[in-house]
């Protein structure tokens, strides 16, 4: 059986839509009828039910049609499915591992991301939620590793994403801090000059909470140049991952931030709503404990981080 020629051929299209959606059924559930198909994928009849006594000639699938009960999925061949659904790599963007965290993290994402479908995997890593989010909803990239909150903000706007895990509170990050030039500042001031990367959600966000009703200068500027430019007084202060700080032992005048909610600390892993077939493809190769076994042990220092 030639995979590719067949996805080539005249209906190839509904071929390979049509494995997508059987990757996203589990075993035992009911699939739509052959007029749901049709509506759903907007394909012929008569395509549909050759594309499915395709599969199901080649033991792609297996059916059990139980007349007015509807036909139930009774097994599936998941590398023939990904094989028909021309899915052989998955690549992921995530933050810049600057910080032991954020390593721990991609250690653990690539380990975790080994599969027995043979399909190749890496990583990208990216600044900044927004260009991240940017570049999965135009299918530069599979998924994402973006905050809870940021995930949460964007889908307000935009509602076209899904959260597939939520890796837990503290694995995105520990917390987020003001750090200031002057050591004897303790709080937003009017006049300040206010370092922001308006790439990160979460960094925007909790910028201008920090500085609510204060008349400040809010200076664009890239994640990374934002801690010099507060040490050499640049600008006055900034919000501030305080992991970075803790790690490199770096000496600079900060203040805890009042109240930050949870949901910041949260690493998630986000999939495009056009997707559902990477999403469930995801949700069962990535083991969350394989992730956080392997960051833990990157912040404990037993082991060098990988990625």
């Amino acid at each position: 059986m030639d995979i590719k020629s067949i996805i080539m051929s005249k209906n190839g299209l509904a071929v390979l839509t049509l494995a997508k959606e059987f990757l996203n059924y589990e075993i035992g559930s009911r699939i739509p009828t052959i007029s749901q198909f049709c509506e759903q994928l907007d394909f012929s009849r008569g395509t549909i039910q050759n594309s499915i006594k395709l599969f199901v000639d080649n033991h792609v699938i297996q059916l059990d049609a139980k007349g007015h009960m509807g036909t139930y999925l009774i097994s599936k061949d998941i590398p023939l499915l990904l094989k028909f659904a021309n899915i052989d790599t998955i690549v992921g963007t995530m933050p810049l591992p600057y910080s032991k965290k954020y390593e721990g993290l991609a250690s653990g994402l690539v380990l975790a991301l080994e599969n027995k479908y043979d399909i190749l995997t890496s990583m990208a890593y990216m600044r900044g939620a927004k260009s991240r989010m940017s570049m999965l909803m135009t299918n530069r990239y599979d998924f994402a590793i973006v905050s809870m909150h940021a995930a949460l903000e964007y889908q307000k706007k935009y509602n076209n994403v899904d959260i597939v895990i939520n890796f837990g509170l503290n694995t995105y990050l520990s917390e987020h801090v003001i750090i200031f030039h002057n050591k004897a500042q303790k709080t937003i001031q009017n006049h300040m000059k206010i370092g922001v990367d308006f790439d990160s959600i979460d960094h925007r966000l909790l910028t201008e909470k920090v500085c609510h009703n204060k008349q400040v200068e809010f200076v664009p500027m890239e994640y990374s140049r934002i801690l010099t430019s507060v040490m050499n007084g640049s600008i006055d202060a900034a919000v501030w991952n305080l992991d970075e700080i803790s790690d490199k032992g770096i000496q600079v005048p900060y203040v805890a931030m009042e109240q930050e909610d949870a949901i910041y600390s949260q690493a998630v892993l986000v999939v495009s709503r056009n997707r559902p077939e990477i999403a469930s493809l995801l949700k069962e190769i990535v083991d969350v404990d394989t992730v956080l076994n392997i960051q833990k042990l990157v912040l404990d220092g037993k082991i060098a981080p990988s990625y």
